[in-house]
């Protein structure tokens, strides 16, 4: 198995816990704020959905040979900078409330779009770190790599609040 290969894998395999978990979980759980935090596995999701609007506008870039159409967020608020505490609460703020199903769907289509754009690219591609000047000397797997990273650690925060709370 190439690196291509093995890296989609581990999203597809991160898709399905996510998938699997959130089936395993009634609505009112799924609503529910995980405490102390003020955000719930809903909210998380949509969290995640927004983040991977970005990576998706960059596996889109790659394979149309331009730039990428990033997600239209507030130019005060600079996802690029180490402190994206602000950007995150304006995420929370904008979709909180937004229906379970909603937010459901549009994370789901967001990872299978996000899956089929990287099934597209070479690995020769993904793996060059030359290839996208945009992406500022980072080969384009990294915004692959970032994201599993991401849900896993969401993943595992949902996982250890439902544990907690013996649901």
């Amino acid at each position: 198995m190439n690196m291509k290969e093995h890296i989609l894998a581990a999203l597809r395999e991160q898709f399905k816990r996510w998938e699997e978990l959130l089936a395993g979980m009634s609505e009112t759980q799924i609503t529910t704020p995980h405490s102390p935090s003020e955000w719930s596995t809903k909210d998380e999701i949509s969290h995640l959905w927004a983040w991977q609007q970005r990576s998706i506008a960059r596996l889109a870039a790659a394979t149309l040979d331009r730039e990428p159409d990033y997600p239209k967020w507030p130019t005060e608020l600079d996802p690029n900078s180490a402190d994206v505490d602000k950007l995150n609460a304006w995420i929370h703020e904008t979709t909180r409330k937004d229906p379970w199903s909603k937010v459901h769907l549009d994370w789901k289509i967001g990872f299978l779009r996000f899956l089929e754009l990287g099934e597209k690219i070479t690995e020769k591609d993904l793996l060059d770190e030359g290839k996208y000047p945009w992406m500022k000397g980072a080969p384009l797997a990294f915004s692959l790599l970032s994201s599993y990273d991401h849900h896993q650690e969401h993943y595992d925060g949902s996982v250890a609040w439902l544990d907690q709370t013996g649901k």
